[in-house]
C-alpha cells in the first residue's frame, strides 16, 4: 500500500548537463507553485527527486552515491530517480536499498502530476505561489527550448535515453523568457540536447534568437553547447546585439580526423577550425569553450598528439576533458581496441595541463579592461560573478551586488578567473 507524504519538504537535486539543470529548474517552479516547501539537497527532506546522468560511468557512480546519501539523510523519506541513468537502467536503480520510485525522462516532465494522482503526494491546503524555484542566485535561469537526438556518435549514450525530438513554439519560449524576467532574472541560458537543431514552424535557432531579443527585454542571453556545422555568418552576426553573451561552447570531442570519424562525429577539424575563424572573425572577444574526450577506443599516441596540439593552435578559453567512458549500448563500447586505464589518465593529466594554461592565457588577454559583471553570490567577504564572456571575476564591496550588473577593472589574474575593482 502506497505511503501518502502529507508534509511539504521537497529537495531536488541535479546532476550533468544544463539541459538537466533546467528541467529540475522547471520543476521547482511546479512543486513551488503548488505549495510545497522546497529545501537544500543536502537537508532532510520528505521527498527527494535526484535528475540523474548517465554521459558516464563516473555519472552513474554519483547518482548512485546521491541517492543512497538521500536515504541515510532521512530513512523515512520517498527518495525518487528520474533523468538519463534511470532511463537506461530503471531496473538497476530499484534494487538499490531505499529507492521509493524509479521514473523515465518522460514521466519527469509531469512529476508532480504523477505523484500526486498515484497517491504518494498530498497537495498542501495553501499554496505559496512561489514561483522562484530552486534559483537562489536569482539571477539565471537555464531554460529548455529543445530536446532529443539522433545523431548516434558512436560514444554518446544521449540518442537511447533521450530519443524524442522536441521544439518549443517560438511564441512559448518568448512568454518563458517573460516570465522569468518578471521574477527578476537578469540572464536566461537557452539549452537542449542540441540546440542547433531547433526547429518549429519553419523557425530555426537564428530566427528563436532574433524574436527573443526583439520580443524582451532579457538583459543577457547565453547559448549552450553548439556544433560547428550548426554555425553559420547569419548566426553569428547575431551576436553584434552586446545582450547576447559572448560565449560559444563548441563540441570539438578529438582533435584528430581519422578519431572523429570513428566517432562518427558530422565534421572534421578544417570544418570546426573554420567554424572558429569565423566567430573570432565577426566576434573577437568571444570565449569559445569545448569538450575534448581522451582514450578513445584505437587512440594511438599520434592521434592523442594531433587531438592535442590541435586543442593548443585552438587556444580555448575553457576545455573540459573526459576520459573515455564505454557506455552500454554504444557503438565504440564493442570495439576491441579499449585504451588503458592508465593511458587515459596520462594523456587525461596532460590534457587537463593544456586546458589551464589555455584559461589562464584567455583571461590575461583582458587584464586592464573595464567589463560589466553579472554578480551572483559573496563568500567570506568576496563577491563573485561572470562576465558576459565568461569570465569568473573576484571583487570586495560592502554594498549588496547580488543580481547587480556592475562595470569592474579587470586587474589580475586570481583563482579560476581574475580579481576586479568595481568602478
Amino acid at each position: 500500500m502506497k505511503r501518502k507524504i502529507e508534509a511539504t519538504r521537497i529537495a531536488l537535486d541535479t546532476l550533468g548537463c544544463k539541459l538537466n539543470q533546467a528541467e529540475t529548474e522547471l520543476l521547482a517552479g511546479k512543486f513551488a507553485q503548488a505549495g510545497y516547501r522546497l529545501v537544500p539537497a543536502d537537508e532532510a527532506a520528505d521527498v527527494y527527486i535526484l535528475n540523474t546522468c548517465t554521459v558516464t560511468h563516473i555519472a552513474d557512480r554519483k547518482s548512485r552515491h546521491l541517492l543512497r546519501q538521500a536515504h541515510r539523510r532521512n530513512p523515512g523519506a520517498l527518495v525518487i530517480a528520474t533523468g538519463c541513468y534511470a532511463e537506461r537502467a530503471a531496473a538497476e536503480l530499484t534494487r538499490l536499498n531505499g529507492i521509493g520510485l524509479v521514473l523515465s525522462n518522460e514521466d519527469k516532465a509531469n512529476l508532480l502530476g504523477l505523484l500526486e494522482e498515484s497517491g504518494y503526494l498530498v497537495r498542501p491546503d495553501s499554496a505559496a505561489r512561489d514561483l522562484g524555484g530552486l534559483n537562489s542566485s536569482r539571477n539565471r535561469s537555464f531554460l529548455k527550448v529543445q530536446d532529443g537526438c539522433d545523431s548516434f556518435c558512436t560514444y554518446c549514450i544521449v540518442p537511447l535515453v533521450r530519443t524524442k525530438k522536441m521544439s518549443l513554439p517560438a511564441g512559448q519560449v518568448v512568454d518563458l523568457v517573460k516570465l522569468r524576467l518578471a521574477q527578476g532574472i537578469k540572464e536566461v541560458v537557452v539549452t537542449g540536447t542540441e540546440i542547433g537543431s531547433y526547429s518549429h514552424n519553419g523557425i530555426g535557432l537564428a530566427g528563436l534568437i532574433q524574436r527573443l531579443l526583439a520580443e524582451t527585454d532579457v538583459v543577457r542571453l547565453r547559448l549552450s553547447s553548439l556544433q560547428p556545422q550548426e554555425l553559420s555568418p547569419g548566426l553569428i552576426e547575431l551576436w553584434s546585439s552586446p545582450r547576447l553573451c559572448r560565449h560559444l561552447h563548441l563540441s570539438l570531442q578529438s582533435g584528430s580526423d581519422s578519431v572523429l570519424k570513428r566517432m562518427r562525429r558530422c565534421y572534421l577539424t578544417y570544418d570546426f577550425k573554420r567554424a572558429v575563424s569565423l566567430i573570432r572573425s565577426l566576434v573577437p572577444e568571444a570565449a569559445i569553450t569545448t569538450d575534448v574526450i581522451v582514450g578513445f577506443p584505437g587512440e594511438t599516441d599520434d592521434e592523442f598528439s594531433e587531438s592535442y596540439q590541435f586543442c593548443q593552435k585552438l587556444g580555448f578559453a575553457r576545455i573540459h576533458v573526459f576520459p573515455y567512458s564505454p557506455r552500454p549500448g554504444t557503438a565504440a563500447a564493442g570495439l576491441p581496441e579499449q585504451i588503458s586505464s592508465q593511458a587515459k589518465k596520462q594523456r587525461s593529466r596532460k590534457m587537463l595541463a593544456l586546458a589551464r594554461e589555455s584559461a589562464r592565457n584567455f583571461r590575461e588577454r583582458f587584464l586592464g579592461k573595464v567589463m560589466p559583471v553579472l554578480w551572483e553570490q559573496k563568500s567570506n567577504g568576496v563577491w563573485s560573478g561572470l562576465t558576459d564572456n565568461y569570465i569568473r571575476v573576484y571583487a570586495r564591496s560592502d554594498e549588496d551586488l547580488t543580481n547587480k550588473l556592475v562595470e569592474v577593472k579587470l586587474e589580475k589574474l586570481y583563482k579560476d578567473g581574475v580579481w576586479g575593482e568595481i568602478c
